[in-house]
């Protein structure tokens, strides 16, 4: 008997698409703006690191006298002082000269480490800055209730990001094991020479080689943090893109539902025809291509300043209008090159031109003379 053991999975669970399909489109300037917002961004911590690891070797380099003496006169003062501070662990001197005592020494510490913190807080907003600009977001301060799940966790731990953060370390460590191994390789002459100094001279070679490896582990460090910039812009760009059916829900977040739309208009030229209608009873004239065109004209000697139109329309509405106009004993005029000037120059509730003063004239004149008002 075959006793195969079957085991139904979900292929899905691996797949990277979102609803909707697969994101093969670009990122819209909402959904990155969108991402902005909420704190997400392309950008490498690697970078930070760096170029404040170097910068810290640099300034040691640069400041390495200042820093020494500061330091030797920090210790021998201190050194110094022991006999009056015993005296003062066995009453004999009040507690209080103590205390100002460890206050200064502490302030010494600080104002030596402060252009080294100062450089470094610099330097960590530049490289943020380069990176992705100025943006203050308190999203990624907020608890996210998918961070608790174990299924999603497993995801983080067996995701790309994951991988390249495995590589990217094993890269680091062994760049950097190699630079120092290569370093102390070059001076192992000059560390022979400790047996044979004094102690100055051998905490001076120590600093200068110490700085040494210092400066070329940090050089080393930034060629992984610029690797790393370049997958982290490259992984963000991947993760913004987008579904076909999520460009087309943002369109119409953003835009509106083209049916929606459609819908929209044709109510407003609904409504504007309701209203040119309503007006037309009021027109002098229709002047007619013949039969694709009609504008409809209306002009109030004393109270306009020029022949104004009320209604104009093509096909089916110039039909409407014309009927519109034979029903309320409206004269129509047929002027094909009149007509569409007017209905391509003149907008409903506007005057004429200036233009067509002349040619209007003429037909109004025609028409109050058919009515026998002139």
């Amino acid at each position: 008997m075959d006793y195969s053991l079957r085991l139904s999975y979900n292929l899905q669970f691996f797949a990277k698409e979102g609803p909707g399909g697969e994101k093969t489109e670009e990122p819209t300037s909402k959904r990155l703006g969108d991402a902005r917002k909420k704190g997400q961004v392309a950008k490498s911590q690697e970078i930070t690191v760096a170029a404040d690891l170097f910068a810290f070797f640099i300034l040691l380099k640069v400041f390495s006298d200042i820093l020494g003496n500061r330091i030797i006169n920090i210790f021998r003062r201190s050194y110094n002082d022991i006999p009056d501070h015993m005296k003062q662990i066995n009453g004999r001197m009040p507690f209080k000269t103590m205390h100002t005592e460890l206050v200064r020494i502490l302030l010494e510490v600080l104002i030596t480490a402060a252009p080294f913190f100062i450089a470094g807080v610099v330097l960590a907003l530049l490289c943020n800055y380069i990176q992705f600009g100025f943006k203050v977001v308190t999203e990624p301060l907020k608890p996210k209730p998918d961070k608790f799940n174990p299924i999603n966790g497993l995801k983080r731990i067996f995701s790309m990001q994951s991988i390249f953060n495995l590589i990217k370390s094993l890269l680091k460590i062994t760049l950097i094991s190699a630079m120092v191994f290569i370093t102390l390789t070059r001076r192992k002459e000059s560390i022979f020479l400790l047996y044979g100094i004094s102690l100055n001279q051998g905490i001076s070679l120590m600093w200068d080689i110490m700085i040494e490896v210092g400066i070329r582990c940090a050089a080393v460090y930034m060629i992984v943090a610029f690797i790393d910039f370049v997958y982290q812009k490259h992984k963000f760009h991947e993760d913004m893109k987008m579904t076909k059916q999520e460009v087309k829900d943002e369109y119409k977040d953003s835009e509106g539902d083209p049916q929606i739309k459609a819908k929209q208009k044709q109510k407003m030229r609904e409504q504007s025809m309701r209203r040119m209608m309503k007006e037309l009873p009021k027109a002098d004239v229709v002047i007619t291509n013949p039969t694709h065109i009609a504008v409809a004209l209306s002009y109030h000697e004393g109270e306009d300043i020029a022949p104004r139109v009320v209604a104009k329309g093509e096909d089916f509405l110039a039909k409407k209008i014309k009927d519109a106009a034979k029903e309320h004993g409206i004269e129509i005029v047929e002027n094909k090159p009149l007509a569409r000037m007017l209905y391509a120059n003149v907008d409903v509730n506007e005057f004429i031109p200036p233009e067509l003063y002349k040619a209007v004239a003429e037909v109004l004149a025609y028409v109050y003379k058919l009515k026998g008002k002139v």
